[in-house]
C-alpha cells in the first residue's frame, strides 16, 4: 500500500508553504475568511477519514495473514493517518463541536494496562482502578463495585470504556489505543527504539505469543472501525451542503465570533497544549509516560503537524494527501488590510516557529535522534532543541494574539492549560 515516506523529503516539501502576499489585492472580508476556514476544516477531516479508512483495510488485512510485513505495512498506514489528522487540531478549542468529540480519538497519555498485557511495575495514574484491567485477557471486569461485561469487543463498548472509574488515564479508543496494539510499550526508556510488540501477538493457534491472540485481533479491529466512524461523523460536520450541521451554525454567527473561534483554537494549540502539555511536561519531568506517541516514537511528526495545522489556518491553505492545495482567503490578509507592518512580523514568526518545531523532525529523521531521547536529564543540547521549540510556539502565540488585535478581536486570551511560560 503506497503511503509517503514521512522523512526529511516529506517534510522539506510541506515546510513554510504559502505565505501569503501582505498586500494582497483584492481586499477579503472576516466573513470569507470564516467560510474559507469551514472549507479547510471539512479537508482536514476528509483527508482525516480517508488516510484513517486505508489504516482500517491494512489492519484487516494484516489480521488475515498476520506477518513481520503486513503489520509493518499497518504501522506505516497508521503513521499516515496521524499527518492529516494533526493538522485537524488546529480546529480544537475554540470549536465545542470538536472539543466535546476529540477525546474518543486522540486522548494520552493512556494507562495501556486497560487494554492489554504490560511489564512489570509499569507506570500508570496512582489510584487508577482501571490500570491493569486488562480488557483482552478478560471477558468480565470487575473495576471497584462494578462489575462489566466485556466478552463481545465491538466500537460501542470500547467508546463506553473511555474514562473508566471516572479516570481519564483509562483510553479505550482512539489513535493511541490502536497504537499500542501495533507496537506494545516503548521499553527503551530515554534508550534509541519504539515499541516492538511481535506480529505473533495476532498469531491464533499453538503460535499466539503472550495469550488471547484472537481477543487481541477483535479489540484492534474495534478500535479501527470506531476510528473510521467517528471521523465520518466530524466529516458531516463541516460539510458545506448540510443546513442542520456545526458548519452551518458556525457561519450563521457573526463574524467576528467565527474569527474569535478559530484565533483561540490556533493560539491554544500554540500555547497550553503543544507548548505546554505536550513538550513542557515530558522535558520539565524528563519523563518518557507523557511523550505524545510514545509506542511509535512518531512524536517529531505529531509535533511538526500540529504546527503546520496552525500554519495553515494563518496562511489560508492546506495541502491535501492527493498533493493538492486548498487555498482562500486568509487571516494574515485581513491582517495586512489594517496593519501591513504587524503581518510583516506575525509572517516572520510564522516562518521562525514552524522552522523551529521542524527541527525535531530532523533530529529524528537525520540524526536518529527521537523526542524521548531529547528530553533524557542528560541530554544537555537535546533539552535544549525541545526548549527552543517550546520558546518560539510561545512567541508564535504572541503573534496570534497580535493578528487578533489588528483585526479588532482583544482579549483572546489563549488557553494556557495552568502553564506559565
Amino acid at each position: 500500500m503506497p503511503y509517503p515516506k514521512l522523512m526529511l523529503a516529506a517534510a522539506m516539501g510541506a515546510l513554510l508553504t504559502g505565505c501569503a502576499q501582505t498586500n494582497p489585492t483584492p481586499q477579503v472580508s472576516q466573513r470569507q475568511v470564516v467560510e474559507h476556514y469551514a472549507d479547510l476544516g471539512h479537508a482536514v477531516y476528509q483527508d482525516s477519514l480517508t488516510r484513517a479508512e486505508q489504516l482500517n483495510l491494512a489492519i484487516k488485512q494484516f489480521l488475515a495473514e498476520p506477518s513481520e510485513q503486513s503489520l509493518s505495512n499497518a504501522r506505516t498506514a497508521w503513521i499516515a493517518a496521524r499527518v492529516p489528522y494533526q493538522q485537524s487540531e488546529a480546529f480544537r478549542f475554540g470549536n465545542p463541536v470538536v472539543d466535546e468529540w476529540e477525546g474518543q480519538l486522540n486522548a494520552w497519555p493512556l494507562d495501556e494496562g486497560l487494554i492489554d498485557y504490560v511489564a512489570p511495575g509499569y507506570q500508570h495514574e496512582l489510584g487508577n482502578q482501571g490500570a491493569t484491567a486488562n480488557i483482552i485477557a478478560n471477558k468480565v471486569l470487575q473495576i471497584g463495585g462494578e462489575r462489566l461485561d466485556v466478552s463481545t469487543l465491538t466500537p460501542d463498548l470500547l467508546a463506553s470504556l473511555n474514562e473508566l472509574a471516572g479516570s481519564e488515564a483509562n483510553v479505550a479508543s482512539g489513535y493511541h489505543a490502536i497504537e499500542f496494539l501495533l507496537w506494545g510499550q516503548d521499553l527503551n526508556g530515554t534508550g534509541a527504539g519504539a515499541g516492538e510488540r511481535p506480529y505473533t501477538d495476532y498469531v491464533l493457534g499453538k503460535e499466539c505469543t503472550n495469550g488471547n491472540c484472537d481477543r487481541r485481533a477483535d479489540y484492534l479491529q474495534a478500535a479501527s472501525e470506531l476510528l473510521v466512524s467517528d471521523l465520518s461523523w466530524m466529516v458531516e460536520q463541516w460539510q458545506a451542503t448540510d443546513s442542520d450541521n456545526y458548519r452551518a451554525e458556525l457561519t450563521a454567527l457573526p463574524a467576528s465570533e467565527g474569527m474569535r473561534r478559530m484565533l483561540f483554537g490556533m493560539g491554544s494549540l500554540s500555547l497550553g497544549e503543544l507548548a505546554g502539555e505536550r513538550m513542557k511536561v515530558a522535558l520539565v519531568a524528563n519523563s518518557v509516560e507523557d511523550e505524545h506517541d510514545c509506542f511509535s516514537d512518531n512524536t517529531h511528526n505529531s509535533h511538526y503537524y500540529n504546527e503546520k495545522g496552525i500554519v495553515n489556518l494563518m496562511f489560508g491553505e492546506y495541502q491535501r494527501i492527493d498533493g493538492s492545495t486548498l487555498q482562500g482567503p486568509s487571516l494574515l490578509q485581513l491582517v495586512a488590510q489594517e496593519d501591513e507592518s504587524a503581518a510583516k512580523k506575525i509572517d516572520a514568526q510564522m516562518r521562525t516557529s514552524e522552522q523551529a518545531v521542524y527541527q525535531l523532525v530532523q533530529s529524528a529523521e537525520v540524526n536518529n535522534v527521537h523526542f524521548d531521547q531529547l528530553i533524557d536529564a542528560n541530554n544537555s543540547s537535546g533539552n535544549q532543541l525541545v526548549q527552543d521549540a517550546i520558546d518560539a510556539l510561545v512567541e508564535q502565540t504572541r503573534a496570534i494574539e497580535l493578528a487578533a488585535n489588528t483585526i479588532g478581536i482583544t482579549n483572546l486570551s489563549p488557553d494556557t492549560a495552568d502553564h506559565e511560560f
